[in-house]
C-alpha cells in the first residue's frame, strides 16, 4: 500500500509540472489579443517565439484579426534564425509576410525613430537562456528605451528561465564594463524570467528612461522549474545552443571559452559541455577535477577533435561536464575550478600567461569586472575570486524579489 501510495504522490507531482506552461503568446491570444487590440505593431522575435506547436508568434499576429503587425526587429541571429552568432544582421524584408525588418544587431542596436515612425506598440517574444551576456535581454533593454524615447508602449510576452527562478550567480556587471555582453548591473545569472527583469529593469530606473510597460505572464511556471519542467519543446536559441539543455552549461564554460585558450566544446557536438586542448592529459584532469568533489557535477575523460573554432582539426583531450544534481550544482565556478587545477597540472600553460591578451576585454566584460581576472591571476585559485563573485547575490535576491510574477 505504501509503495502504491508513493508511486500515486510521484505521479500527481509529475502531472503537476508536466504541459503546464503556457507561454505570453499563448495567454495573449487566449485574451482574444486585446491588449493589442487596433494597435500598430512592432514584433521583436527570433525562431524561439513559438506557441506550444510550433507555430511562430509573427504567424499568429500577422493573422489575429484586431492586430495590425506593421514590421520586425532581428536581434542576433536574425528574425528567422538565418545568421550566424556574431555576424551583423541586416535590414530586409520578411519572404512570408512581405513586411519590412528592422536590424537591431548591426550598425543599429536600438531602434531609431525612423524605424519606429509607423508604431504604437513594441512586442517582445523571445526566449531567453537566462544567462545575462545571451544577448537577447540587451536586445530587449535597448528597445524598452527606444519605446520610451517614442512614446510608444512596451510589451513583453513572457517566457520561461530556463535555468528556473532560484540560480543568481555571479557580481553586478561594473560600470567599465556594461557592454552588449553586460547591458546591465545584474548577476552572471540573474533568476528572473524576462518579463520579471524587464519590470526591475523599468522599475529601478536602469535604463535611460523608463517606458509604457506591460507584461502578459505565463499560466503554470513555478520558480523551481528548470527546462524540462515546463512540458515545452525546445527551439534552437542560437547555433551553439541546439538543445533544452545547452542552457545549463552555457554559465558552465562560456567565461572560459573568451580566452580562446581551451576548446570548450563549440566547433564539436558537445558546445559549452566539455573542455579539451591537445597539451591536456583526459586521466589525469577528470581525476583532480572528481577530487573536488564539486556538489552535483561529475567528470569524465573524453578525446575529441573540433569540426571548426578552437583547435580545428586538431587531437584534443579533456574532460566532460556532467551535471547530476541540478539544484545542487553551482554552475558559474565549475570553469574556474577548471583554470584552476590546469594550473596546478601545468603550470607553464597558466591561463593568463598563455591566453592571448586580445582576448582579456572580452573575458572583463563577460565576467562584468576586471577584478575577476585580476585576483584569480595572483594565485590562479577560485577562492581567491569566490567572495568577489558572490558578493552581489544576497542584495540582488532580495532586490528582484519585488519584481516576481511567479511563485
Amino acid at each position: 500500500m505504501k509503495k502504491i501510495t508513493l508511486l500515486l504522490s510521484l505521479f500527481i507531482s509529475v502531472s503537476l509540472f508536466a504541459g503546464q506552461v503556457k507561454t505570453g503568446i499563448e495567454v495573449l491570444r487566449s485574451q482574444k489579443f486585446q491588449l493589442l487590440a487596433g494597435k500598430r505593431v512592432g514584433l521583436i522575435t527570433n525562431p524561439t517565439g513559438v506557441d506550444s506547436n510550433m507555430k511562430s508568434t509573427i504567424d499568429i499576429l500577422f493573422e489575429a484579426p484586431n492586430v495590425k503587425l506593421v514590421a520586425l526587429f532581428g536581434p542576433e541571429h536574425g528574425v528567422r534564425g538565418d545568421t550566424y552568432a556574431g555576424d551583423k544582421v541586416d535590414n530586409a524584408t520578411d519572404p512570408k509576410t512581405g513586411l519590412p525588418v528592422y536590424s537591431l544587431y548591426g550598425k543599429t542596436r536600438k531602434a531609431t525613430p525612423e524605424m519606429l515612425k509607423d508604431i504604437d506598440v513594441l512586442v517582445y517574444d523571445i526566449q531567453d537562456n537566462g544567462c545575462r551576456s545571451f544577448t537577447y535581454i540587451s536586445t530587449m533593454g535597448l528597445a524598452m528605451e527606444a519605446a520610451a524615447e517614442n512614446n510608444i508602449e512596451f510589451v513583453v510576452l513572457d517566457r520561461p528561465n530556463p535555468l528556473g527562478g532560484k540560480k543568481i550567480e555571479g557580481n553586478l556587471t561594473e560600470e567599465p564594463f556594461i557592454s552588449f555582453v553586460s547591458q546591465f548591473k545584474i548577476p552572471y545569472l540573474y533568476g528572473q524570467t524576462c518579463g520579471e527583469l524587464a519590470l526591475m529593469l523599468n522599475g529601478e530606473k536602469l535604463l535611460k528612461k523608463q517606458c509604457n510597460l506591460s507584461v502578459v505572464k505565463m499560466k503554470g511556471w513555478r520558480r523551481k522549474m528548470n527546462w524540462e519542467n515546463t512540458g515545452l519543446e525546445w527551439v534552437v536559441a542560437s547555433p551553439h545552443i541546439p538543445h533544452k539543455h545547452s542552457s545549463y552549461y552555457y554559465p558552465v564554460t562560456g567565461i572560459l571559452g573568451e580566452l580562446g585558450y581551451v576548446s570548450i566544446g563549440v566547433g564539436y557536438t558537445l558546445p559549452f559541455q566539455i573542455v579539451g586542448a591537445p597539451w591536456i592529459h583526459a586521466d589525469s584532469l577528470t581525476n583532480v577535477l572528481n577530487k573536488l568533489n564539486l556538489q552535483g557535477i561529475a567528470f569524465r575523460p573524453i578525446h575529441f577533435k573540433p569540426f571548426y573554432a578552437t583547435f580545428k582539426d586538431e587531437h584534443c583531450h579533456g574532460v566532460e561536464i556532467h551535471i547530476m544534481n541540478y539544484k545542487q550544482a553551482r554552475l558559474s565556478e565549475i570553469q574556474f575550478y577548471i583554470m584552476q587545477e590546469l594550473n596546478k597540472l601545468y603550470p607553464a600553460k597558466a591561463v593568463f600567461n598563455n591566453a592571448g591578451k586580445d582576448r582579456f576585454n572580452m573575458f572583463d566584460k563577460v565576467s562584468g569586472s576586471d577584478q575577476i581576472r585580476l585576483k584569480f591571476s595572483v594565485n590562479h585559485s577560485f577562492n581567491d575570486i569566490k567572495d568577489y563573485w558572490y558578493k552581489d547575490v544576497d542584495s540582488y535576491r532580495k532586490l528582484s524579489k519585488k519584481y516576481y510574477l511567479y511563485r
